[in-house]
């Protein structure tokens, strides 16, 4: 059974119309890894996040799973909701690959997280093809994170819209498990998952208090949306980014 993402609105205040100019950085690919420090084949793959987290182009995040729990060490990082996320992705392309490491490119077809050959190349074709094609301006404004998105000359695009309190780097040194004695770098750990509201091709405007996102060593906030919903997630169409003071 797939358990729901926490929908966890806080103070979210939807304001909606309008949309301002583009603010912010917009990648053109969204890189999900799932992965757990309680997996030995997955630190190959944390790296190369590490790596990709550092292009402005690409979108990188890492969601630390929970099922790996029971070999011996509780993943430190890992959340119910990612592990959900995992799930119903499978679940939406009817595969049933639930694995670590995994790698989503746009919400697409999975791929093995340590794979640089097969994630660039999904990368390049996403960047030359559809792309995203939603515009998100996000801007941190000193007391609250705003988020505009615009509309769709496509009536037919709509999706859900998420907001992710990121922390840019967690050091975990592991103490039991198949990674005993090992000491992993994480980049872009996503600490939440925040449901902003549904995005039916008008333009929509949030505004989120910083401290609701605050705490967690988050330092990043970012906004995606998805087509689909929480249980059958679909394709990327938009991404934004932005550094948080």
């Amino acid at each position: 059974m797939i358990s729901r993402l926490v929908r966890s609105l806080g103070a979210l205040l939807l304001i909606g119309l309008a949309v301002p100019a583009l603010a912010g950085s917009r990648p053109k690919a969204v890189v999900e890894l799932f992965t757990s420090q309680g997996c030995s084949s997955c630190p190959p793959a944390d790296e190369l996040l590490v790596e990709l987290a550092g292009r402005p182009d690409i979108l990188a995040l890492t969601l630390p799973v929970d099922y790996w729990d029971y070999l011996g060490w509780k993943d430190t990082l890992a959340q119910p909701a990612f592990t959900a996320r995992q799930r119903a992705y499978a679940s939406a392309r009817n595969d049933k690959q639930v694995y670590t490491p995994q790698v989503v490119v746009n919400g697409l077809k999975p791929i093995v997280g340590s794979d640089r050959t097969k994630i660039e190349g999904q990368i390049a074709k996403a960047a030359e093809g559809r792309g995203l094609p939603v515009a998100i301006a996000l801007n941190e404004t000193g007391s609250a994170v705003s988020v505009a998105i615009d509309a769709s000359a496509d009536a037919s695009l709509s999706g859900e819209a998420w907001l992710l309190p990121i922390a840019k780097s967690r050091e975990v040194t592991i103490a039991r498990g198949e990674n005993k004695g090992r000491t992993v770098t994480y980049n872009n750990v996503v600490r939440r998952v925040v449901h902003l509201g549904n995005w039916t091709a008008t333009s929509h405007r949030w505004s989120v208090p910083l401290r609701d996102l605050a705490g967690d060593g988050v330092e990043t906030a970012a906004v995606i949306v998805q087509a689909g919903t929480v249980d059958t997630p679909g394709f990327l169409l938009g991404a934004a980014v932005v550094p948080l003071r």
